[in-house]
This record gives structure tokens, sequence and C-alpha cells, in this order.
């Protein structure tokens, strides 16, 4: 009795380790998220500064583009328009921030935020 008792709770002991650790786990990568949702929206930032300071056309990001180990794409795009006889242009910002290798890996985490600009 006193060996089934044993074995009984060393399995209860090993499966709240199980436990705590994938609770440790998914509270790192929530705050990854939220690292990762605030560098992507430096680097939105970065666009709509750069395309405020020379409105005409969409900011080229530096080739090695990274905010605190994150890797940023920021892309833009510009359409046309008239609007009651005068001209408009609106730019669509999107900024992806990501890390950790592929997707569907463990580690992976990625976000992404848009914005339009109206000139």
């Amino acid at each position: 009795v006193a060996l089934f008792l044993l074995v009984v709770l060393a399995a209860l002991g090993a499966f709240m380790v199980s436990i705590s650790t994938s609770q440790q786990v998914g509270s790192a990568q929530d705050v990854q998220g939220t690292r990762a949702y605030w560098a992507a929206r430096a680097g939105l930032e970065w666009g709509i500064g750069n395309l405020t300071a020379s409105p005409g056309a969409c900011p080229t990001p530096p080739a090695p583009f990274t905010v605190e180990g994150f890797t940023l794409s920021v892309s833009c795009s510009s359409a046309s328009f008239d609007e009651g006889g005068t001209a408009r242009v609106v730019y669509s910002l999107t900024s992806r921030a990501s890390l950790g290798g592929a997707a569907g890996s463990l580690a992976f985490v990625e976000r992404s935020v848009s914005a339009a600009v109206e000139f």
C-alpha cells in the first residue's frame, strides 16, 4: 500500500510540474506577443513619420530593419482618387514584427498593424 501511495504521489507531482511549466511558457509567449505588437507599432510609426516628412513617395525601410531583436517588414502602397475636384492620395502602410524562426515553432511570435494616411 505504501509503494502504491508513493507512485500515485510521484505521478501527481510530475503532473503539477508539467502544468506549471506549460503555464510559464504561455505567459512568456504573451509577453513576447506584446513586445512584437509594440515593435510592429514602432515600424508603422517610422513609416508614417517618413511619409509625412517627405510626402509623395512611399518610404523604403533599411535592409536589416530590427527593433529589440524583432525583424520588421514595412510595406506601403498608394492610391490616387478625386474628391470633389481635389486630387487625394491615400497611403496604406502595414508593419509586421516577427521573432523566433519559422511559423509553427514554439518560440515563434508575429504581430501586424496597419494604417492609412491621406494627403
